[in-house]
């Protein structure tokens, strides 16, 4: 009875990739535009805070780095309320938190109350919307997982590219304070998106007595015989003592699926990922905050400022749909991560020539270099992340991705403030901003190479001329696949021995 009232309302065996899926990716792409839209037009407001407080740059820069901190801090918190309730209920809370904020903060009569309302009270409504909505793509949809993210993922650009001339007419005609108002009004349709956000449960979440593995390459796959067998002695085991001790269905499965949802924190693979998104979050968000700052301190006027970030937005969808597009071909599909590598190194060195760029027509360049590679990386984040540990653990993989993107995003904003304030130049912000974004390109490039000569130094042979395992196309039937390697991520289960009769 009690295995009966926890079983999900709506399941579907397998993604569908298409049919209310894509009403999924029309949601998500309307909360990234509620959420990383909006947090980057906040750096639209920086000038005015600063005049209206008369704080300098460091001080100031504390707001934006608030809200990104916040957002990615709380994105666990985001994913354990999408499954523990739902993804809906995740995104609904988000947005009335999220609107309460930015409603508040525009009686804001302190830097001080703006950095609880704008950057702590709105970044948690963020943090709840952002992450449940878009490990909702992963779970619809496998073959055109990279599209689908692409096109939800998308919201971000095309947002900013509407928001940040909007946003800029709203401070002329109606103040700092009018314009936080009304976003705030706008952000609350984060609720009528999470409304769309219909629960989904894969065969593997919901069958636990034989479930699926799932291959990034191939698709979805059953497990071998011998593990179908030792899982399904081990249900009946426990079945057959439910009536004698009921803590063998509920409180050591609950526990076994709580360390389940985060067995991937032990992969080698996610953990140089963790390490490249510490990097990553240090580089990526400086441009948004101090580009405008910037061509206006270079002559650029506030409308061609604000009209940069509207080309960078613009530019950005077209890096998340055409690289979405690009890695779903079966002949790119192998190389995800190495797109992702080369996205974001180009886009490190885009910042790196920055300071050479003093006119808007020099700048307007950089606004689409940087603007599509951007859209390109952002776009296969969550693609490479269930590359590496799964569908059915996407949820909360992003969750700590997205965690570790917090402590970057609260400092390097400040940092960044506090090298302009030091020495009277932007130069060394954007050398800061470039060399993290390569480095943590870097930082892939050599895990991967020290992978791949891993694997085929053990094909000469060892002491006794054993040969090493195969560790070709898994997709190859003739190759025995590693039951516990990468590439099987959703089908960390601990068997015991089997014996041979």
């Amino acid at each position: 009875m009690s295995q009966e009232k926890r079983k999900p309302r709506t399941v579907d065996v397998l993604p569908s990739d298409g049919g209310w899926g894509w009403v999924i990716v029309a949601g998500c792409f309307m909360v990234t535009i509620c959420t990383r839209a909006v947090t980057r037009c906040i750096s639209i407001f920086f000038v005015e805070f600063q005049m209206h407080f008369g704080h300098d740059y460091s001080g100031t820069a504390w707001i934006h780095s608030l809200v990104d901190c916040t957002t990615m801090l709380c994105a666990p918190l985001g994913s354990f309320i999408g499954n523990r309730f739902s993804c809906r209920v995740a995104v609904i809370l988000g947005g009335l938190l999220a609107s309460t904020g930015l409603v508040l903060s525009s009686f804001a009569t302190s830097l001080e109350f703006l950095y609880l309302s704008l950057g702590v009270l709105t970044g948690v409504g963020f943090a709840l919307s952002y992450t449940p909505a878009i490990s909702m793509v992963g779970a619809y949809f496998s073959e055109r997982k990279a599209l689908a993210f692409g096109i939800a993922m998308s919201g971000s650009g095309i947002g900013t590219f509407i928001l940040a001339p909007v946003v800029q007419l709203l401070i002329d005609y109606y103040s700092w304070r009018g314009a936080l108002l009304i976003l705030g009004g706008f952000v609350s349709n984060l609720c009528v998106c999470g409304a769309l956000l219909r629960p989904i449960v894969l065969k593997e979440d919901e069958d636990e007595a034989c479930p699926l593995a799932r291959d990034s390459e191939c698709g979805f796959k059953a497990p071998t015989e011998k593990e179908a067998l030792q899982t399904k002695m081990d249900s009946e085991r426990c079945s057959s003592s439910s009536s004698s001790s009921s803590s063998c269905s509920v409180s050591s499965l609950s526990c076994f699926q709580s360390l389940q949802e985060y067995s991937f924190l032990l992969m080698p693979d996610f953990l140089v990922l963790a390490g490249s998104f510490l990097f990553l979050a240090n580089g990526c968000s400086l441009p948004f905050v101090y580009l405008v700052p910037y061509a206006l301190d270079v002559g650029v006027s506030h409308h061609q400022a604000a009209f940069l970030m509207s080309i960078l937005g613009i530019v950005d969808i077209i890096g998340n749909i055409t690289f979405g597009w690009l890695t779903d071909r079966r002949w790119l599909k192998r190389h995800r991560k190495l797109c992702y590598m080369f996205a974001l190194g180009m886009e490190g060195l885009c910042c790196l020539f920055i300071p050479l760029l003093r006119t808007f027509a020099l700048l307007v360049p950089f606004s689409v270099l940087y603007g599509y590679f951007d859209g390109a990386y952002v776009a296969l984040i969550p693609v490479v992340t269930s590359d590496v540990v799964g569908t059915s653990q996407l949820s909360s993989a992003l969750g700590v991705a997205y965690f570790l993107h917090a402590i970057p995003y609260l400092l390097s904003p400040p940092i960044g403030g506090w090298l302009v304030d030091t020495t009277g130049s932007y130069t060394a912000t954007f050398f800061l901003s470039g060399f993290s974004l390569i480095a943590s390109s870097l930082l892939l490039f050599t895990a991967a190479v020290v992978r791949r000569c891993h694997q085929r130094q053990p094909r000469h042979g060892g002491a006794n001329g054993a040969q090493a395992a195969p560790t070709g196309d898994p997709c190859c039937k003739s190759e025995p696949a590693d039951f516990y390697s990468p590439k099987n991520k959703d089908m960390m289960i601990t068997n015991t021995p089997a014996t041979t009769s």
